[in-house]
C-alpha cells in the first residue's frame, strides 16, 4: 500500500480530520540517514505530522517544523508541502536506547523534555508565519497537540506512531490529526475525547493493515466521516546539483579558487536527504564570474 494522506470532516463539519499511512516515507528517511531505532521513531513521528500539516496548505505553500529538544538527538527538522512531499533529518541519527517502562521506544529521552517546537509556514507572502511553543513531553504527538491549541488556537488531537523491525527498518508508521471547529457541541467533543482514549496505538493499527479511512471510521463511526481528498505522500527532496552550483557561485571567486587549489574539487551533502554532490576542478572553474 503506497503512502497517502486523507482529508475529511465528521459530525457535519464540526470536526476536521487528517489521517495517513507513512511507512514507506519514514523508511526512505531512515535508509537515507541510517538512523537507529529510537531516532527513526522520533524522525518518523515528526515527518508524519509535518506531512499532514502540509496537507492543510494550498498550492505552492510549504511548512517547516523543528523539534529542538535538549536530548541526544540534537533536533529534528521536517519540511512538507501541499502535494504530500516531505523530507526531514535528525541531527544525530545514531541514537538508540533500551525500551522505556511501557515497553516502547524511548522517544522522550532521545528528544529531551526541555526545548521548543517551531512551525514556519511559507504561504507565498512577504513574511512567513512562525509559531513556537515549549516542548511539554518530548513524545512529539503531545507536543504538536499543545502547539495547535496554543499557537494556532485550534483544539486538536495529534497521534503519530512508528514501529521498527529488529533490523532497524520501518515496520509500520502513520498518524492522524483531529481538529474541533468553532461551534462544535459539547456532546461531540466529549464523544471524540472518549474515542481517542480508546483508540489502539496508531502504529499498531497500520501494522494490522488499517487504512487511513478505517482509522477515521474507528474514531467517528463510518456514517459520520466525509472524505474530501486523498493526497499521495512521499519522501522527496528539493536539492539538486544546480542549486548547489548557485550556492557555490555565491561564495565568490576567491573562495572557489581556494577549493580548487587546496581540495582540487568540492563535495557537498544535503542535510535533508544525505545526497552527496561532487564538483571537479573544471566545474568549479566554470562557476567563477
Amino acid at each position: 500500500m503506497k503512502d497517502f494522506i486523507i482529508k475529511a470532516t465528521a459530525y457535519n463539519g464540526m470536526v476536521r480530520a487528517y489521517a495517513t499511512t507513512s511507512t514507506d516515507t519514514v523508511e526512505e528517511a531512515r535508509r537515507r540517514h541510517d538512523s537507529w531505532a529510537t531516532a527513526s521513531a522520533a524522525l518518523g513521528r515528526t515527518i508524519t505530522i509535518a506531512g499532514m500539516m502540509g496537507a492543510m496548505l494550498k498550492g505552492e505553500d510549504s511548512i517547516t517544523t523543528k523539534v529542538m529538544g535538549d536530548g541526544p538527538l540534537g533536533g529534528i527538522i521536517a519540511d512538507a508541502n501541499a502535494k504530500g512531499e516531505v523530507r526531514g533529518y535528525v541531527v544525530n541519527p545514531h541514537v538508540d536506547f533500551e525500551l522505556n517502562a511501557n515497553g516502547k521506544l524511548d522517544v522522550a529521552r532521545a528528544v529531551g523534555t526541555e526545548g521548543n517546537i517551531s512551525v514556519i509556514k511559507d504561504l507565498g507572502l512577504k513574511d512567513f508565519f512562525t509559531g513556537e511553543v515549549p516542548i511539554i513531553s518530548g513524545e512529539i504527538s503531545e507536543d504538536f497537540t499543545y502547539y495547535f491549541a496554543n499557537s494556532e488556537q485550534v483544539p486538536s488531537a495529534v497521534g503519530a506512531g512508528v514501529l521498527v523491525n529488529p533490523d532497524h527498518s520501518i515496520l509500520a508508521a502513520g498518524g492522524f490529526i483531529v481538529q474541533v471547529m468553532p461551534g462544535a457541541s459539547e456532546e461531540v467533543i466529549s464523544q471524540l475525547e472518549e474515542k481517542i482514549q480508546e483508540l489502539p496505538p496508531i502504529s499498531t493499527l497500520i501494522r494490522e493493515g488499517n487504512t487511513p479511512e478505517q482509522i477515521l471510521h474507528r474514531l467517528f463511526g463510518e456514517n459520520q466521516v466525509k472524505i474530501h481528498e486523498t493526497v499521495p505522500m512521499e519522501f522527496r527532496c528539493k536539492c539538486s546539483k544546480e542549486r548547489l552550483e548557485r550556492a557555490i557561485k555565491g561564495l565568490g571567486d576567491k573562495e572557489i579558487q581556494n577549493m580548487i587549489d587546496e581540495d582540487h574539487g568540492a563535495e557537498a551533502s544535503c542535510h535533508f536527504c544525505n545526497q552527496t554532490y561532487q564538483f571537479t576542478e573544471e566545474e568549479l572553474e566554470a562557476l567563477k564570474g
